[in-house]
């Protein structure tokens, strides 16, 4: 690929889009993901021949590669080349929109612009390139570190990145790696990392990474603690001082909620971990050293918590990270440990690695 050290952007026929202005802020601001980070600049002309030329069709638009109806093929771009090279089409028989209803337009112009600019799709679940559509929090998106990898290889850095931490996705054989929340959801275990979760299934060897957003486009991108209950057949999902109730993975109507509509103090700004332990039916709550516990029955607080978590559960430390109950234990998650704790005996059985609960390691025994 030659090198380019600009694009001139032509967006010929946006004003006989039904979307009106928001396209333009769309489309303006999925530019500025690649030409932030790199040498590129983007100027759009109002009329001519451009570089990458941004037009809205249905079925068959002129190009040879018709679009399919709503639902399918949502847009399309040609590599940098001649005549066609680099133009980007739309499907106007999608429902694009500016948040996570329909498909949202700039995600899509985002990803489209990549292969515009040169790249391919991305093995990377959380890259932008990646091939499936998935909603992200546009608000504050900043290109993912395999992105810039990719746009950075053809096009080379720029003189200032606004956004120098760039997310990247997490390896589930880290040997460093620390978690966000778990919780079990009819079965499966659903391990919370960022923005992301590991989708673990009693039945599959291999867990599968996937966006948050992906499943629940209205929680946010990253959360602090998560439990099932069982009984009620419903998760928890906390983050800051609101929570939500899901049923299976529809989010329950009147949520999210306030902590203190549980009886946590007001002043509470979140929680760490969260468990339910069936045989006795109180949920614990773990927040900086201490943790609450929690009548599910009754709906309250029991009295005289919060307790020292080191004092109650002896050896797992101060702090929990995250935490989930199965066959008579406690899994206490703390930075790159976890640690099995007998809810029976009072006292841990087993050190673990936290990655331990994702990684299959493998022992190649050696002939002598």
């Amino acid at each position: 690929m030659e090198e380019i050290k600009g694009k001139v952007v032509s967006l010929s026929r946006w004003e006989n889009s039904s979307y009106g202005i928001d396209v333009d802020r769309a489309i303006k601001k999925a530019l500025k993901v690649w030409s932030d980070g790199t040498p590129l600049n983007f100027t759009r002309w109002r009329s001519g021949t451009a570089d990458i030329m941004v037009s809205f069709g249905k079925m068959e638009h002129g190009d040879y590669y018709p679009f399919d109806g709503p639902n399918g093929l949502l847009a399309h771009a040609f590599p940098p080349g001649e005549r066609i090279g680099g133009d980007t089409h739309f499907d106007d028989d999608e429902t694009f929109t500016n948040d996570f209803k329909g498909y949202n337009l700039f995600i899509v112009a985002a990803h489209e612009f990549g292969h515009a600019l040169g790249l391919d799709h991305s093995r990377d679940p959380g890259s932008l390139m990646y091939p499936v559509y998935s909603y992200a929090e546009t608000t504050s998106f900043i290109l993912p570190d395999d992105d810039v990898q990719g746009i950075q290889e053809l096009y080379g850095p720029g003189d200032r990145d606004p956004n120098p931490k760039h997310p990247k996705t997490p390896e589930k054989c880290d040997p460093d790696l620390e978690i966000d929340a778990i919780t079990e959801l009819r079965g499966e275990k659903f391990i919370f990392k960022d923005r992301f979760f590991w989708r673990l299934h009693p039945q599959m060897t291999d867990a599968e990474l996937v966006l948050t957003k992906s499943f629940w486009p209205e929680l946010p991108n990253k959360i602090d603690a998560a439990y099932e209950n069982p009984q009620k057949d419903l998760i928890f999902i906390f983050r800051g001082k609101k929570f939500w109730a899901l049923n299976g993975y529809d989010i329950m109507d009147d949520y999210p909620k306030k902590l203190h509509e549980l009886g946590f103090p007001k002043i509470l700004k979140s929680i760490d971990a969260a468990v339910h332990n069936d045989a006795n039916g109180k949920t614990y709550f773990f927040t900086g050293d201490k943790y609450w516990s929690y009548d599910e029955e009754r709906m309250t607080m029991d009295k005289g918590y919060p307790r020292l978590i080191a004092e109650d559960f002896l050896g797992i430390g101060e702090k929990v990270d995250a935490v989930y109950r199965r066959n008579g234990y406690f899994y206490f998650f703390n930075g790159p440990l976890q640690f099995e704790y007998s809810i029976w005996s009072k006292k841990v059985t087993r050190l673990l690695k936290t990655n331990s609960i994702l990684c299959v390691f493998l022992l190649l025994l050696k002939k002598s």
